[in-house]
């Protein structure tokens, strides 16, 4: 059932959605959580569709922010919100509500967003492209307990990276280091069947990549090795190896769906490691709502790169515009 509004208020999409729920037959009490996507009407759309493929998991509330701020003496007079409210059909057990906010309503959200949180449920913001400097800080940010961004979907991605280290809270994470999980549950199952000091790590992909920038930091973080960063075609991290005195051991995905795992010693295996689409990645998030420990400690690691001068390791850090935004 879907139920359109225009130049309504927070009270009145509450009593929308009761009476959809009432029409559809579809209880609130299944909803676990209350996720809230800030967008722009450019990807309104597939932003929509990650969420509610990740809701079959996690059945939710989803409220879509999509700001049209307007100028001049138009944003003066036009402050109005439209909303669409959605309940059942392709939204399963959950809800999605669109708000489209006018004007000068648009620098205020979270007074829009707050009357419609599910009680007593857990609160997720996404924002799909653009994220606040602080996301903590910010106004929406403020009213969840888990926070993502994407540094993978912006211009400059290692300048959001930046940024995110620079204001990272508990609660915060960053689908670029989600697309990381397989690749690091595999390597720590390698390191343990190994047995082997690791001496040095490559982290090899396309340019500019926020995942293995942040691969590189784990490496930093939790081994301590020089970790060298070579750009190849893709897509996103296309091979790692780990040199150790026994031996290398590198996975290899250069392309498809399937990695080659090699151990010193051993056969080698043919692993799945797909490239997760949206969906996957935030139903993922979804399922740990407590900070994320590993993630922080990447996030704000330093990389010991090789010298190629000395053949030495020197200190590098990784993040300058972060260190800058600190100083």
């Amino acid at each position: 059932m879907s139920i359109e509004l225009t130049g309504t208020t927070s009270s009145r999409i509450n009593a929308a959605l009761v009476e959809a729920r009432r029409a559809a037959g579809s209880p609130a009490v299944g909803m676990v959580l209350t996720l809230v996507i800030v967008t722009d009407e450019e990807n309104a759309h597939d932003s929509l569709k990650a969420a509610r493929d990740a809701a079959r998991e996690h059945p939710s509330r989803i409220l879509v922010i999509i700001r049209r701020p307007g100028r001049g003496a138009a944003r003066r007079t036009e402050s109005r919100l439209d909303a669409e409210v959605r309940v059942g059909g392709d939204e399963g057990n959950g809800e999605t509500v669109l708000l489209r906010l006018r004007g000068e309503l648009a620098d205020h959200a979270d007074s829009v967003v707050l009357p419609l949180l599910l009680p007593d449920a857990p609160v997720v913001v996404w924002w799909p492209v653009e994220a606040p400097a602080d996301p903590a800080r910010d106004r929406l940010g403020a009213l969840a307990q888990r926070r993502i961004t994407d540094s993978y979907a912006v211009e400059e991605p290692l300048k959001a990276l930046a940024a995110r280290a620079a204001s990272y809270a508990p609660g915060d994470t960053d689908l670029a280091w989600t697309r990381l999980t397989p690749w690091r549950s595999m390597l720590a199952a390698a390191l343990d069947q190994a047995r082997a000091d690791v001496l040095s790590a490559v982290v090899e992909s396309e340019a500019e990549n926020p995942s293995a920038e942040l691969l590189a930091r784990w490496f930093a973080a939790r081994l301590g090795v020089p970790v060298e960063q070579v750009v190849t075609e893709g897509p996103v991290v296309t091979a790692v190896r780990l040199r150790t005195a026994g031996g290398e051991i590198h996975i290899d995905r250069p392309e498809g769906a399937v990695a080659k795992l090699a151990i010193p010693g051993q056969p080698d295996r043919t692993l799945a490691l797909k490239v997760r689409n949206t969906a996957e990645l935030i139903a993922e998030e979804l399922r740990r709502l407590d900070p994320d420990e590993a993630y922080a400690a990447a996030l704000r690691a330093t990389v010991r790169a090789p010298s190629a001068a000395t053949g030495f390791a020197v200190e590098q850090e990784v993040a300058p515009a972060a260190a800058e935004a600190a100083g």
